[in-house]
């Protein structure tokens, strides 16, 4: 092996690592996704008196957990924690909004936009916020 091809996988291993250090952003929106697809659901569910969207409930919870653990690889349980209840909080308002035809008044908006201000100050100022 030369010196060429010696340089050449060192780049390659250090993009490596560098990919897998970011998968942890990508694990932790697709928790977020199954959990609002399983939040929504439970609307459609009628009090878990319909089986399918009961089973697509249960599904999407599982799969959103093994996601969420497995994100915690690249954040901090807290962190991780309030990315993903923040964003599913809105996202699921999203969908209560847009989907299932609900109204939200301004005091409702005002504490989602608390919430995620919260977060934001969590991901970049906080100091126990660790990546």
């Amino acid at each position: 092996m030369g010196k060429f091809e010696i340089k050449n996988h060192i780049v390659v291993l250090r993009l490596l690592i560098l990919k897998i250090q970011e998968m942890h952003y990508i694990y932790l929106a697709l928790a977020i996704i199954f959990e609002v697809v399983g939040s929504s659901f439970i609307k459609v569910s009628d009090g878990f008196t319909k089986i399918l969207p009961t089973v697509i409930i249960a599904v999407a919870y599982l799969i959103c957990f093994f996601f969420l653990s497995l994100s915690l690889r690249g954040f901090s349980l807290g962190t991780a924690y309030a990315i993903w209840a923040g964003a599913g909080i809105v996202l699921t308002t999203l969908v209560s909004v847009f989907i299932f035809k609900q109204s939200i008044d301004i005091p409702a908006i005002s504490g989602i936009v608390l919430i995620v201000a919260g977060v934001l100050v969590i991901n970049f100022l906080s100091k126990t916020a660790t990546h």
